[in-house]
Order: C-alpha cells, then sequence, then structure tokens
C-alpha cells in the first residue's frame, strides 16, 4: 500500500525542479500520435499492407520495420512494444513523487497479467502460451511468471501460490486484502478462497483495491494533480460499478442474496456514485432499474440513454471511450500535475485500439464499420466542436 505522506510533486515555482524533464518529454510525445488525415488514409486502405506502407510516414515506421507480414495482432504487439519502450524510458528520467506515480500505472497490468496465467493455469493452457498474451508493462521476472502455474490444485497448493507469487509481487498487498475479506466474508480459511470464487470477481476486486489506493495516493499530493487524476480516477472507478452491475445480469451475481454481499463487495469506494450511487445500484436487478439509478447522475444518464435506446451505432463501451478521450486530453490543457504521464499512456491505448480496429475492418472486408473508432487530438472530435453526444 501507499506510503501515508508522499513528497510533494511541487507547484508552479517548484515542479520543474525534479519533474521538469519529464513532463517536457511526454509533452513533446504528444506530435507523435496519428493525426486526422493519418486516419483518413488509413481508412482508405484496401489491404494490410497498405496499412503497413501508411504508417511508415508515422511515428510507428521504426517499430513496424522488422515486421515481415502484417496482421492485425502483430501491428498491435508492435504498437504496444513501442509504447511501453517510451514508457520505461519515462521512468528512468523520474524521482518520486513521479517515480511512484508511473508505478502505480503498471499496478493494473500487473494485475491483469496475474489472473491471465491463474485463469490459464486453472484451464491447463501452455505457459509459454500465456506469458506471451502477458502486457509488457505488467511483467515480473520470469520465475515468477512461470510458477503460477506450477501449484497443486489443492487448498496446500493455493496457500504455497499465495505465499511463493503473490506476496512478492508490487500488488500483493492487494491480495492479501481480497484473501482476508473473502475469508471472513465465506468464514473459511484464505487458502481455499481461490477455489470458489470466479476469476473475474477476484479480477473486480483486485481493481477496486488499486483504484482506491492510487486515489488515496494521489489525493496525498495534493494540488492539481490531485484535482485532475483525482477526477480521471472516479471517472475509472463510476464506470467500473456500471459495468460490474450491467455484467452481472443474468449470472449468480445478480441473484438477491449475491447482490448484497458479493457483488456490493465489487464496487469501488471512491467515484461520483460513491456512496449513494453505489448504495443504489446494490438493489438493481435488470437494465431499467440501472437506467432509473443513472438518470439522477448528468455525467452518466447521457452514456447510458444511447446504450438504452439501441437505435444508435455506439455501444456503452463507445461512449466511455469517448468520454474518457475528452477528459485525457484535457490534462494535458494544464501544467505542473502528474495526471499527464497517465494520459498519454490511456490515449496511446485508444490510438493502439483505433489502429487494430481499422485493421481487422480491412482484413474482414467490413468497410462499412471502419469509422467507428475515437481519433485522439482530433480536430472533429464532437467535443471540440461543441456537439453534444
Amino acid at each position: 500500500m501507499t506510503s501515508p505522506n508522499p513528497p510533494s510533486p511541487g507547484n508552479i515555482a517548484t515542479f520543474n525542479i525534479l519533474h521538469g524533464l519529464p513532463e517536457a518529454l511526454v509533452r513533446g510525445m504528444r506530435s507523435s500520435f496519428l493525426q486526422d488525415s493519418d486516419y483518413h488514409h488509413l481508412t482508405q486502405c484496401e489491404t494490410l499492407d497498405d496499412i503497413r506502407l501508411n504508417l511508415t510516414e508515422s511515428d510507428y515506421a521504426e517499430a513496424l520495420a522488422d515486421s515481415s507480414t502484417m496482421t492485425p495482432a502483430s501491428l498491435q504487439k508492435a504498437a504496444i512494444d513501442k509504447l511501453v519502450t517510451e514508457f520505461k524510458y519515462l521512468r528512468t528520467q523520474t524521482v518520486e513523487p513521479l517515480a511512484k506515480f508511473l508505478d502505480f500505472i503498471t499496478y493494473e497490468y500487473m494485475i491483469e497479467n496475474v489472473m491471465l496465467l491463474l485463469k490459464g493455469a486453472l484451464s491447463g493452457r501452455d505457459i509459454n502460451e500465456l506469458i506471451a498474451q502477458c502486457h509488457p508493462l505488467g511483467m515480473f521476472k520470469e520465475s515468477t511468471m512461470r510458477s503460477i502455474p506450477t501449484f497443486d490444485n489443492s487448498a496446500r497448493g493455493y496457500a504455497d501460490l499465495y505465499q511463493t507469487v503473490l506476496v512478492d509481487t508490487p500488488v500483493g498487498p492487494y491480495f492479501a486484502l481480497f484473501l482476508q475479506e473473502s475469508a471472513h466474508h465465506r468464514g473459511a480459511d484464505a487458502r481455499n478462497v481461490l477455489e470458489e470464487v470466479e476469476i473475474e470477481i477476484i479480477k473486480s476486486s483486485l481493481i477496486k483495491y488499486w483504484l482506491e489506493d492510487f486515489t488515496y495516493f494521489v489525493e496525498q499530493l495534493g494540488g492539481d494533480t490531485a484535482t485532475i487524476m483525482g477526477e480521471l480516477l472516479k471517472v475509472r472507478a463510476d464506470t467500473n460499478a456500471i459495468n460490474i452491475t450491467l455484467n452481472s445480469f443474468g449470472t449468480p451475481l445478480n441473484e438477491p442474496e449475491m447482490r448484497t454481499s458479493d457483488r456490493k463487495r465489487l464496487y469501488p469506494a471512491v467515484g461520483h456514485l460513491y456512496p449513494v450511487g453505489t448504495c443504489m445500484l446494490v438493489d438493481v436487478q435488470d437494465e431499467e432499474e440501472l437506467g432509473r439509478v443513472l438518470d439522477l447522475f448528468p455525467q452518466y444518464s447521457a452514456i447510458w440513454n444511447m446504450h438504452a435506446s439501441g437505435s444508435g451505432d455506439k455501444s456503452i463501451d463507445d461512449g466511455f471511450y469517448e468520454r474518457d478521450v475528452q477528459m485525457l486530453e484535457l490534462a494535458f490543457e494544464s501544467q505542473f500535475h502528474l495526471a499527464v504521464f497517465y494520459a498519454y499512456v490511456k490515449l496511446k491505448e485508444q490510438e493502439i485500439r483505433n489502429m487494430v480496429w481499422i485493421s481487422e475492418c480491412i482484413l474482414q472486408q467490413q468497410k462499412d464499420e471502419i469509422n467507428k473508432f475515437v481519433p485522439v487530438f482530433s480536430q472533429h472530435s464532437p467535443w471540440r466542436l461543441g456537439k453534444k453526444h
């Protein structure tokens, strides 16, 4: 967990003393995003080779230079590897508290990787295949990664897994919290918990602890970092709460007893929905009731109504992505705060999703769907043009 009193990142007079170089670097990296003209050219491509040819004129030229064949998967891997290289370079240029802030960003990917390995181990998948699918920003040393699928499928095996793998990772405290809370809630020994709980429920719990811990950390930093990054994390927590509720419909989590016990524990204790909204979500049992709750929160009612109408071309995830891009872009419009580093990573991930979507549409000859992506720093974004979603 975070230290109680992290050092201040500084203010307008002192920020650049410690963080001026990495902030200048990340703001310079803004110029590497694809422009509207790049997206126009990509959507006009007929083959994946055309996409690679167009990307040779972008910041991805070097990353794709060694690719013998172009596929959506290879494009995604090359783009992610490029992002990871940039992130690690930024990390080498930092001191506290920015160093810890960047570490917090990686904890999300560590959680996803551990859950991927756990799920793969339970289903008997090959460890090499699983490691290849792990996100590079959340990697541990190889011996740790390979030790996860070696445990026995027994109470003792799970206890050994926790002692030898989970505790030794930076996200170990989140696993410890989950095991303690689950053991207390279920009245059983912690070593039996993993046998009884679905992997996705475990993942949602760990992400919840991470969001709460990250929020506490940025609040301790204070200043514009607490204001801007705190808002980003609140919205992220609310999105998780809405998705957890929506995805629980038609599953055991939506049964009355499970709603008030297991599902309730998955809602983050931060965000605009907390505590009134999350308390109301506990009693929600279908989409109609969820809509009535979200109508009380203007920042989410428009996105939900777009989803509920079923008449638009956008899903609720598309609505969340558009809102996130707007908020993340705004993080670049002010200075002397740390949120810009988080914004850069998340906006690059959106750009990668855009490129993969376009390449998939071309590969599957679904050109009618090709423009359903969310461009980054686009001059034609609805919010830049003053339009409402």
